[in-house]
């Protein structure tokens, strides 16, 4: 896999995204030198972005604890970090090469790990709508978004822990080409997501889940003090972020890509901050909460040789 390339690729599509974006939004129509980011609070939001790790690595910690699988925490702490340059990939589907990494480092085959990362998902997607249920009540026009995601939460629990549903669900996925490829790990993966998805363990998860959105979401809460915008209060800020996101994902584009940026800035602006100060908002957070992730997986990723990992059906 030629991550190098797709990595510059999407990083230069990316650079026009956010190119035509602000042109479109008439960012100029905003005095740009009236834009004082405060950089002493640089440090602060990068802490809580860094903190937000934790919480993600402990429910992966859990999830292969519960499996027996034994990972060394050196390698397996790299390899998860790694993972987060993957996180530009449609869905975050990229991610499964961590279960190559992991099976040229520690020995666990893919078909034990690869449906824990799918198992993540559902956790990320739960944790996302508990986050941006708490802001219901300051900014009631996200109830759509957030009824959607329960829906959706409760058809993917029902998906995992009825062996029935699953095999036919995986039937309907292989007519897919874009599915398809995902159908092989996961077609004898259920007792796995079904083992994953027990009380003892979903509750953790969930917790985890939730500490995880709460953290990045007050990264967020800082970028927006560090502009000097004390009109949002951190409940909805941690309901706006997490829908905006939730959104991107469903698109399946990378990173949520346009997507997210949109939804976001759409929410934002129904919470009276002017288009173009949402416009510049949005992709100061996504640079502290994407790009600054994918950087630093992009380097965990090289160190734990994922470019040199080729292909393998075991």
């Amino acid at each position: 896999m030629n991550f190098s390339k797709m990595f510059l690729i999407i990083v230069l599509g990316s650079i026009l995204f956010y190119s035509i974006f602000l042109f479109l939004s008439d960012v100029s129509s905003l005095e740009l030198s009236s834009i004082s980011f405060k950089y002493d609070y640089t440090l602060v939001i990068l802490s809580f972005v860094v903190a937000s790790w934790i919480p993600l690595y402990l429910r992966w910690r859990l999830l292969c604890k519960n499996l027996g699988l034994k990972i060394s925490f050196r390698d397996d702490f790299l390899v998860y970090v790694a993972g987060f340059a993957l996180s530009i990939t449609p869905a975050k589907v990229g991610e499964l090469l961590r279960t190559q990494i992991l099976r040229n480092k520690s020995g666990i085959q893919r078909t034990q790990t690869t449906p824990l990362i799918f198992i993540e998902k559902f956790y990320d997607l739960l944790g996302a709508v508990i986050a941006s249920s708490i802001g219901i009540l300051y900014f009631p026009q996200i109830g759509i978004i957030v009824l959607g995601g329960f829906v959706l939460s409760i058809f993917i629990f029902i998906l995992f822990s009825s062996k029935i549903t699953f095999d036919k669900s995986i039937i309907i996925l292989s007519k897919f080409k874009f599915t398809k490829k995902f159908t092989e790990p996961l077609s004898k993966s259920h007792e796995i997501l079904r083992t994953s998805t027990k009380i003892k363990i979903l509750t953790p998860s969930i917790i985890l889940s939730v500490l995880y959105w709460f953290t990045i979401s007050l990264a967020v809460f800082f970028v927006l003090k560090a502009l000097s915008i004390d009109s949002l209060g951190f409940a909805e800020i941690a309901s706006t972020y997490a829908s905006s996101l939730f959104l991107g994902a469903l698109s399946f584009l990378p990173g949520g890509l346009g997507i997210a940026e949109a939804s976001f800035t759409g929410l934002l602006n129904l919470q009276g901050i002017s288009l173009s100060m949402a416009v510049v908002i949005v992709i100061i957070v996504r640079l502290f909460t994407l790009w600054f992730n994918v950087v630093i997986g992009f380097i965990a990723l090289k160190l734990a040789g994922g470019f040199s990992v080729k292909s393998s059906n075991s």
